[in-house]
């Protein structure tokens, strides 16, 4: 049984996916810990409705990355997880903490990287004009938002599209991917060879999507 633990600072919405994808479609592994670096996050919530242990490591009571980093490391490494799972986990960690991790460490980016990494990505999408928006799932690197992509989802960009009305259409893929990339490494199909990930036995690692979000 391999072991999760999910690193959130905010609603959770894809943890919350997650969860009840392990759940329902009953993968070997179970989330044995979802973390904080916000004691508000409305995610730890719905963790602990469903009996998973919840931790803060609140990041404004360290005077640094590097600080913070080691003790969110020595708070994880408590589970002895075998994936990390980043949720929209917004801090930046330090190349130390990302070499600790190497290989075992996931990261969703709302965007098709390598194009708008960083923050305002629906509105960098926007301001760019492109016709096709979506989101990665990728191993995490010391490069911010970057590393070997896992799988990619699509939407299309419509007239009258806000950052706001973008963003709920791309949220709605990201929950499609998201477990489906982290089912993929707990089964153990996923290798990374160079800059690139292969997945074995092969199958889809993008999903197109129709106006209204859904998969075709």
């Amino acid at each position: 049984m391999k072991k999760i633990v999910i690193l959130i600072s905010g609603r959770g919405s894809n943890m919350e996916a997650v969860v009840r994808a392990c759940a329902r479609e009953g993968w070997p592994a179970r989330v044995c810990a979802v973390i904080s670096n916000r004691p508000d996050a409305a995610g730890l919530g719905f963790a602990a409705a469903n009996g998973i242990e919840t931790k803060v490591v609140d990041h404004r009571q360290f005077d640094g990355r590097e600080s913070f980093d080691a003790a969110l490391a020595r708070e994880i490494d408590r589970f002895e997880p075998d994936l990390i799972v980043l949720a929209g986990f917004m801090r930046v960690l330090t190349d130390a903490f990302v070499g600790k991790y190497a290989g075992r460490m996931l990261n969703i980016h709302p965007s098709l990287l390598p194009c708008f990494p960083g923050l305002r990505t629906h509105q960098q999408a926007l301001d760019a004009g492109v016709r096709v928006h979506g989101a990665s799932v990728h191993f995490v690197t010391p490069t911010l938002d970057h590393g070997p992509i896992v799988a990619q989802g699509a939407v299309p960009v419509v007239a009258g599209d806000d950052a706001a009305a973008l963003a709920a259409r791309v949220l709605k893929v990201e929950h499609d991917i998201y477990p489906r990339a982290v089912r993929w490494f707990i089964e153990g199909r996923l290798s990374i060879e160079g800059e690139r990930v292969a997945l074995t036995p092969s199958e889809p690692q993008w999903l197109f999507a129709d106006i209204a979000g859904e998969g075709v």
